[in-house]
């Protein structure tokens, strides 16, 4: 069984023209729910100025569906948890990036200032009751300071570890490729016993075949965003989350159950690429499943 996660209503969102209103994005989610997602990742807890996707993040959870899925809140320092910690989120996830270029860029402080964030955010999200996942943004290459070295993605994975639920490796960028994605699942899994999570992008046309990988390598959970839209708003180019239903489709068809509707998933991109006044990338949507 794979579990996938849906970043759509959050990583998908915030690098979007289109800013959608409260009541859209709680149809985004609801629809996605429909199509029986069980994590969604449905806003951040951010500034508002950095990320106006995101300004009503309070007002989505508020109109949310209590326990319908396990509601995931982006924080990125103690502000941010202090205000999910406000409404019904069900878990946290907070972002480390690997390189302090990208770290500088995106949060304002470096590596070594955003492990910290965690130190002091994971323990009161535990106390809380709330699960704790981390990302390691740019785990495979970063657009300022180029390749990132296995160690050193092994060296900040293993200072975020302690006291967390899930690590998720991140291809901000789109650079990865399976061999590479096997070698440093293997890295981080002989460093730390942490359930693993994998995020990549498809900026260059590489998404699903590390995904894929990951998959292969035994990681059972995936991050994937309906209708492939989104990426990073703080790195160049970054453009690409993979399409929820392109990645259902592909792993059904390589044997993997994951749960979804994959129909339901067609129609919900469909719907999605209404809301923003184009087609969405994803692929599946358009040709149809197969068989018909």
């Amino acid at each position: 069984m794979i579990q996938i996660v849906e970043v759509g209503p959050r990583d998908g969102l915030q690098n979007e023209a289109v800013v959608f209103d409260t009541d859209t994005k709680v149809e985004f989610i609801n629809r996605c729910l429909a199509a029986g997602t069980q994590r969604i990742e449905v806003a951040s807890f951010v500034n508002p100025k950095r990320v106006p996707q995101m300004a009503d993040a309070e007002a989505v959870l508020e109109r949310l569906v209590p326990d319908a899925a396990s509601y995931i809140g982006l924080v990125l320092n103690e502000r941010g948890f202090d205000r999910a910690l406000a409404t019904q989120v069900s878990e946290v996830n907070l972002v480390v990036m690997v390189t302090d270029a990208f770290s500088l860029k995106n949060q304002g402080m470096t590596t070594a200032e955003a492990i910290a964030a965690v130190q002091a955010i994971a323990p009161r999200a535990r106390d809380a009751g709330l699960p704790v996942s981390v990302t390691l943004s740019a785990s495979f290459g970063c657009p300022y300071e180029g390749e990132v070295d296995v160690a050193r993605l092994v060296d900040v994975a293993t200072q975020v570890a302690p006291g967390i639920d899930e690590l998720a490796i991140a291809d901000t960028i789109g650079v990865a490729v399976p061999r590479d994605v096997h070698r440093r699942i293997s890295a981080v899994r002989e460093a730390t016993d942490v359930p693993l999570r994998v995020h990549v992008h498809n900026t260059r046309n590489t998404g699903y075949a590390s995904a894929l990988a990951a998959a292969d390598a035994g990681v059972n959970v995936l991050d994937a965003s309906l209708g492939g839209i989104g990426g990073c708003p703080f790195a160049p180019r970054a453009t690409g989350n993979i399409a929820t239903e392109d990645l259902v489709f592909a792993l059904e068809r390589s044997g993997y159950d994951t749960g979804l509707d994959l129909d339901e998933l067609c129609r919900a991109s469909e719907w999605l690429g209404e809301q923003l006044g184009r087609p969405t990338p994803g692929l599946v949507a358009k040709a149809g499943s197969f068989p018909a």
